[in-house]
């Protein structure tokens, strides 16, 4: 497995239910300057069911500098399937695919683990 693409799952397994992240955000945090692309590349790579740590990798909560769903060439319907997934975690998503970035945007900041 790629250790630059495992790094960026590691960090995007920490982006809580209801927050976004841009794939600039992910790429600085995870120590790649200018890796917003391989960002993309690494969420489009994510195997099914993967887990980081013991968590579930989100792919779906990593979205463009723009605040929208990023467009692909979509036969399979992920950017579809993107958009209800977000819509599942209470993040509103417009019908071209915009979130609000004020409201949704992670700060960061990883959420405490429960100690029990």
């Amino acid at each position: 497995m790629n250790k630059t693409f495992r790094t960026i799952w590691g960090v995007v397994a920490v982006i809580p239910r209801g927050r976004v992240a841009t794939y600039g955000q992910i790429a600085r945090m995870a120590g790649l300057r200018s890796g917003a692309r391989t960002v993309g590349w690494a969420m489009r790579a994510v195997p099914d069911g993967l887990r980081i740590g013991g968590r579930p990798v989100p792919w779906h909560r990593v979205i463009n500098a723009s605040g929208r769903i990023s467009p692909r060439l979509d036969p399979a319907g992920e950017t579809a399937r993107q958009a209800i997934r977000l819509g599942r975690e209470g993040i509103e998503v417009s019908p071209g695919g915009a979130i609000d970035l004020e409201r949704y945007l992670w700060s960061g900041v990883a959420p405490r683990r429960s100690s029990s």
